[in-house]
């Protein structure tokens, strides 16, 4: 008898250890804090340490996250429109299938974060930090990245019409297949980014650097590529441009 209740002891020992707050929606913001479901919407957590925070599924709409931490913290399938996450920091954070509508998330560190499937029409981005992030099949329509950090990241299949990438650095990015119609991307760099079958009509690359990318199958018509270089680019034919393009493929 004995035995048995010192064996039951420790497994609920491990599993406390497993999770370090098993908690309800009433507990204070800290580290590992579960508030999955919970409405904390409109509520003030800047400054706040939320490291590897469960959020699950909650509404968040409004809240404040200005400079809080949240590195691995967990967003899945939680609405988080209009919530304001600038200057935060949120690397290797999960917001798949998350509401993101007219979110900010300016000057925010959010390398390795994972956005994929979520709604995040008319987000801001500007000067963020987003190095190999994930939007596969975001909505991102009319969403800013002006000057954000974007180097290998994948916009796979997203849609990012109107969105603006002036100024942005978009090394090695991948877009292939991405819905980019009237977006703005000028000043840019995106030596190495992968535009393959992408939708790019009337998109502005003017003064952007596409040496070295691909743009494979892409769809241009009405793209403006003013003072763009195109040096060792792949053309949309599969024809590799001059060393010298500049503003056309030659």
């Amino acid at each position: 008898m004995y035995k048995k209740s010192f064996m039951l002891l420790a497994t609920g020992l491990m599993v406390s250890a497993m999770n370090p707050l098993l908690a309800g929606c009433d507990d204070e913001a800290a580290p590992h804090v579960n508030w999955t479901g919970c409405d904390k919407s409109g509520q003030d957590f800047s400054g706040k340490d939320l490291s590897s925070a469960v959020l699950t599924q909650a509404d968040l709409q409004g809240a404040n996250f200005s400079g809080a931490r949240l590195p691995h913290a967990d967003f899945n399938f939680s609405n988080i429109s209009g919530a304001d996450f600038d200057k935060a920091r949120m690397q290797n954070s999960r917001l798949v299938s998350a509401t993101a509508e007219k979110t900010s998330f300016r000057a925010a560190i959010m390398d390795d974060a994972s956005f994929s499937r979520s709604k995040m029409n008319q987000a801001n981005f500007e000067q963020a930090r987003l190095k190999d992030a994930k939007f596969y099949e975001t909505k991102l329509t009319a969403a800013n990245f002006k000057g954000a950090q974007l180097q290998s990241s994948s916009f796979e299949r997203a849609t990012l019409e109107g969105a603006i990438f002036d100024g942005a650095n978009l090394t090695q990015v991948s877009m292939k297949s991405a819905l980019l119609e009237s977006a703005s991307i000028k000043q840019a760099n995106l030596v190495g980014a992968v535009l393959d079958q992408a939708e790019l009509r009337y998109v502005d690359f003017t003064g952007s650097d596409l040496s070295k990318a691909s743009l494979r199958d892409a769809i241009i018509d009405g793209a403006i590529f003013e003072d763009a270089r195109l040096g060792r680019t792949i053309w949309v034919d599969f024809k590799r441009c001059r060393s010298n393009s500049v503003g056309a493929c030659q």
